[in-house]
């Protein structure tokens, strides 16, 4: 009796008596290759992978360090894989095609290179003269290369480059795609926290607010720059007292504001507030900074608004407050929500309820 007459005979018993049947394995199922190998010192974003113990895993959210496997929870488990396969190497996944890293050719922030024997990735947190990635660590960290992005940009972001670029058509060489994606480290809740839906609804309402205070992310520095927006405090203003104009892609103003940021994001900006206009990932921190953790003149922060339904008109008063809501200038609220309601459709998503304020 040969092999096809068994299999028929065996599917004709498993319907007449509802037993379950089990088949021999085929022996030329091949094993999933393993992805490189996790390293504690690489930072890895939603959707990068590695492989450890030879399983492969993929990262839920920004981390370094948190291994696979482990109580944080950072890793979700993709299987066995088989080291044989060509991965388990430190460096970059399948897919990355990144240029070798040459000394003194000058590099913005977030510039990717791949850097010695191993081939491990670097992206560039700030602009450099070529320096060395593995000494001058201040302006590299390691960096996670996947190629399976799937819909999203760089890095896991929901926004591609392109969707970025549709969105800002005329915008100033200063704010970078790239620079935005090497900023999103320092605050990894943002646009990662529920729904794929509400992740993209969340950058929508972000970028549809720096649209509104930049111009269209024309404007580094506000127009008008003789405000007097230094505040009594004890540290006073020792940049000077016309130094804390609106700055970056939220409009960073007020010493107490370069004050707390700077403290927050581990930068001087009180006595160095010009770094806002001439460090790329800077600038974008700090309106990530904002947006991530003041409530501003509203009850919540943008970043709450957003994940917690309360809507992008909550937004829009944690940023301007009365100056806009209440009636304040509705014009202004309602560019902000066409902004918003454009953004969401190139993201392909709702705009949702409660727009304005």
């Amino acid at each position: 009796m040969n092999r096809p007459r068994i299999v028929a005979f065996l599917s004709a018993l498993l319907l007449t008596t509802g037993l379950a049947v089990f088949l021999p394995a085929s022996s030329s199922t091949a094993a999933t290759p393993c992805a490189a190998a996790w390293s504690s010192s690489t930072v890895y974003v939603n959707g990068n992978s590695s492989s450890y113990n030879s399983h492969n895993w993929q990262a839920k959210w920004w981390t370094q360090g948190d291994t696979p496997g482990g109580s944080a929870g950072v890793w979700a488990d993709q299987g066995t894989c088989d080291a044989g396969g060509g991965g388990g190497t430190t460096g970059g996944g399948s897919g990355c095609s990144y240029p070798a890293w040459v000394a003194g050719q000058a590099y913005t922030t977030g510039a990717i290179v791949q850097y010695g024997p191993n081939g491990q990735y670097y992206i560039a947190t700030h602009d450099n003269p070529g320096y060395d990635p593995t000494i001058s660590t201040w302006y590299w960290s390691p960096y996670a290369c996947s190629g399976s992005g799937g819909s999203g940009g760089t890095g896991g972001f929901v926004v591609s480059e392109a969707q970025f670029n549709q969105m800002f058509p005329n915008r100033n060489g200063f704010y970078t795609y790239s620079g935005l994606v090497a900023a999103l480290s320092a605050y990894p809740g943002f646009a990662t926290t529920g729904s794929a839906t509400v992740q993209k609804q969340e950058a929508a309402a972000f970028l549809a607010n720096v649209d509104h205070e930049t111009g269209g992310l024309v404007y580094v520095t506000e127009i008008d720059k003789s405000g007097n927006y230094c505040a009594s405090e004890p540290y006073g203003c020792p940049a000077g007292t016309y130094a804390y104009y609106g700055r970056g892609p939220i409009q960073l103003s007020w010493n107490f504001n370069y004050k707390a940021a700077g403290d927050a994001l581990g930068v001087d900006l009180l006595d160095n507030p010009g770094l806002v206009e001439t460090d790329a990932a800077t600038a974008w921190k700090t309106g990530l900074w904002y947006w991530d953790t003041q409530t501003g003149p509203g009850t919540m922060t943008a970043h709450d608004a957003m994940v917690n339904s309360a809507g992008f008109g909550q937004t829009i008063r944690s940023i301007n407050g009365s100056i806009e809501c209440n009636g304040g200038n509705t014009a202004e609220m309602q560019d902000r929500v066409n902004d918003y309601q454009a953004f969401t459709s190139i993201l392909g998503v709702p705009a949702g309820s409660n727009l304005t304020c």
